[in-house]
């Protein structure tokens, strides 16, 4: 791949400028996919200002820099004009300590989170790893309290807690936001699946589509959707709603923490998961919509396309 001189010269004067660039796709405020997203969020916890380059908007530069540094994806993080590497490596320097010291951060806490797996938990880990030999179960919390599991290889820099039989990894981060956790299996009408409790987290209420609709009448809840814009496409936010892309969750996070606020989404799974990091961060009074948009569809209005 070439690299032409002025492209070149550009990249460096980037450099040369900003101690620490991250080239990425979108913004530090909205990136634009999920390795972006990944990296932003290690960064963000070490460093209150960087400086950032979206590649989507300048094709020249998002060529350019792939060939400058003989690196073939995005993003990519420079620091005093050398290259760092991916987000792959920018997580595996934040986990082992080594990103705190390139920034000079405090050292990491390394120990392990007290957390509590529940016996129904506990069995449908058992049963879901079953047959993931050589794999450890990971889980993520960022600073919003999104959380994660996945498996994966354990890494040498782990943070491992242990509870009713089985090991659950961290990375430093997510090992201080996991202190106190209760991991649970829950049963709500949208399904089953894994569900955290952070300590001092409010009751996540559910709400029908009409008692909504009789609180969206009298004025007194912030409906929040957290559709992605392909669902948006499909059906239009309620005129109501503030969409979560579009007013940011840092903004929502900014209200009272005594505001009623209801999550919306497709058919009420993912808007839970929203609704659970807005009860972490103190929030307490917290909906989480049931059937989400498909069953305003199919009760309230039937004017809102089903898709």
């Amino acid at each position: 791949m070439s690299l032409d001189s002025a492209t070149r010269e550009r990249i460096e004067t980037l450099l040369k400028n900003h101690r620490v660039v991250l080239f990425m796709k979108g913004t530090r405020q909205q990136p634009m996919c999920g390795f972006s997203a990944a990296a932003t969020n290690t960064l963000n916890e070490l460093l209150p200002d960087y400086h950032t380059v979206n590649v989507l908007e300048d094709p020249e530069i998002r060529e350019g820099i792939k060939a400058y540094g003989e690196w073939p994806t995005i993003p990519q993080l420079y620091v005093e004009g050398e290259l760092v590497g991916g987000a792959d490596i920018i997580r595996q320097m934040y986990t082992s300590g080594e990103l705190h010291s390139l920034f000079g951060a405090t050292p990491p806490d390394r120990s392990a989170p007290e957390i509590t797996i529940t016996d129904k938990a506990a069995e449908a880990i058992r049963q879901g790893t079953a047959n993931a030999q050589g794999l450890a179960l990971h889980l993520e919390i960022g600073p919003d309290h999104s959380a994660g599991f996945q498996l994966a290889p354990a890494g040498d820099h782990d943070i491992v807690s242990s509870s009713n039989g089985i090991e659950v990894h961290f990375d430093p981060g997510s090992a201080q936001r996991a202190k106190g956790i209760v991991i649970d299996w829950v049963s709500t009408v949208q399904g089953e699946g894994l569900s955290l409790k952070f300590p001092g987290a409010q009751e996540i209420k559910s709400l029908t589509v009409q008692e909504l609709q009789a609180r969206l009448a009298a004025g007194d809840l912030v409906l929040v959707d957290v559709r992605p814009a392909h669902g948006r496409a499909q059906a239009a936010p309620l005129a109501q709603a503030r969409v979560l892309d579009e007013v940011g969750y840092d903004s929502l996070a900014a209200l009272p923490k005594d505001t009623a606020i209801a999550f919306i989404c497709h058919h009420g799974v993912s808007s839970r998961g929203v609704a659970e990091r807005f009860a972490a961060h103190g929030f307490s009074n917290v909906y989480n919509v049931q059937g989400g948009m498909d069953a305003w569809a199919a009760e309230i209005d039937p004017s809102v396309p089903r898709y």
